[in-house]
């Protein structure tokens, strides 16, 4: 589970309830339907337009992503099995490590170990791999960009809230007890877009990108050590270089 994620929802919560009784706003002034309405649904309408429907179906998936990752390699883990796959390679050949292949789940590792034990030209394999990362990476962008859009539509949509408030404001302009609160909770709908762009859909969009940029990062080592099996490279010579896709203070462990 993403700790981090939850401890940051949460704190933005009280953050937002304390700071209110604290200036001395009443809760009860978020009890305020129409800009929940004006925000909430403003928001997805503007993503509706914006998105295609087989994109915004992954809205859920994705947010569950930024609570729970998915399961990725240890780093630590996968240079240990390149520098084994390496002896087991010197020593039987790249045809030794069809078996142990079948054994990988991930499917862009297993593809890259597959073109190298069919012998395929070492170019070619870098040109694929590189290749299908790129069009990872272009889809994460694409997903992480609904977050964004949404982050950049709510403070708008706000303004757009505040405004209708006021309209109905200035219709109570005789009666100064309902003047005072109308003018109040015309500016509803701006605290909420506010929050709602900066404390949830920015930030979110934030953690993906995280998650993103860790995946290619093991991706890259992935392909490192592919085409480092290719070349034959002793085991020494493939630690020395995976190692650099390890953070410096986590490298005690493996010899460094």
């Amino acid at each position: 589970m993403e700790k981090s994620t939850i401890i940051g929802l949460v704190l933005g919560f009280i953050s937002i309830f304390v700071g209110m009784i604290l200036k001395g706003a009443p809760i009860s002034a978020m009890n305020n339907p129409a800009a929940f309405l004006i925000i909430i649904g403003g928001t997805f309408s503007c993503l509706f337009t914006g998105f295609r429907l087989d994109q915004l179906k992954k809205l859920p998936g994705l947010i569950k992503m930024t609570f729970f990752r998915p399961a990725r390699h240890d780093k630590k883990d996968l240079l240990n099995l390149f520098v084994e796959l390496s002896q087991i390679a010197r020593r039987e050949g790249l045809l030794a490590l069809e078996s142990r292949a079948q054994e990988i789940n991930d499917p862009f590792f297993r593809t890259g170990l597959g073109m190298i034990i069919d012998g395929m030209d070492p170019e070619f394999v870098g040109d694929v791999l590189d290749a299908e990362l790129s069009t990872m990476q272009e889809r994460h962008a694409e997903y992480r960009s609904i977050f964004t859009q949404a982050g950049t539509y709510a403070p708008t949509l706000g303004v757009l809230g505040a405004v209708v408030g006021l309209i109905a404001a200035l219709g109570n302009l005789n009666d100064i007890n309902k003047l005072g609160h109308a003018v109040a909770s015309a500016f509803v709908a701006t605290i909420l877009g506010i929050f709602t762009a900066y404390v949830l859909w920015l930030p979110l969009a934030n953690k993906l990108k995280l998650i993103s940029e860790a995946e290619v990062s093991e991706k890259r080592m992935i392909i490192e050590g592919i085409l480092s099996l290719q070349a034959g490279d002793p085991p020494a010579a493939i630690k020395a270089k995976l190692m650099v896709f390890i953070p410096q203070n986590q490298r005690e462990d493996l010899g460094e």
